[in-house]
């Protein structure tokens, strides 16, 4: 039987260089591995959209890993703590799964991907759960809903138990999510 972490209280495991990382009961930080960049967010609507597992090869690819966690936030709640200077980003939208151009926002320093903007969803900014400081928000607030292109999950990973499905792309178009939150 696996270990469960206690996620009854914040968990701030050593990890990467900085040791500053914060919760509360609506924000938290996350931060880089090199401590050069820290972002607030927030930890409940309105302000964080959605969270989720993707399985797109894009993602897949990025990560260096078979799936991406990830969660939404509006960049209206979205805060650069430290280290904005610091980001480099770069774009593409040759394998896009919505065509549209995809921003990644890494750390300079340690190449630490922070968060993806695209442009089929202006206003928002899509977040690497793995940054998050507390890690008790990764079994918590921030746990996947939804699984996202599972027709390219690998086999040995059964997926997130208990998240939406989705075999060929996105939970909730981008013009969905634009109208719910008046982008």
């Amino acid at each position: 039987m696996a270990a469960t972490a206690d996620t009854s209280k914040p968990y701030f495991p050593l990890t990467g260089v900085a040791n500053d990382g914060w919760t509360t009961e609506t924000e938290a930080t996350a931060t880089c591995f090199c401590g050069a960049v820290q972002l607030a967010f927030p930890t409940e609507k309105p302000g964080l959209v959605d969270t989720f597992v993707c399985n797109c090869t894009d993602c897949r690819k990025i990560t260096a890993s078979m799936f991406a966690s990830n969660f939404v936030v509006l960049d209206t709640h979205l805060r650069h703590l430290r280290g904005k200077e610091t980001l480099k980003t770069w774009s593409q939208d040759h394998s896009i799964a919505s065509g549209y151009t995809m921003t990644n926002h890494f750390c300079g320093t340690c190449g630490t991907l922070m968060y993806r903007v695209g442009s089929a969803f202006p206003g928002m900014s899509i977040m690497r759960i793995g940054t998050i400081d507390d890690f008790s928000l990764h079994e918590t607030k921030l746990r996947p809903r939804v699984e996202q292109f599972t027709k390219d999950r690998v086999s040995w990973f059964s997926g997130v138990d208990g998240a939406v499905q989705c075999a060929d792309g996105f939970f909730k178009p981008a013009k969905a999510l634009r109208a719910a939150h008046k982008i």
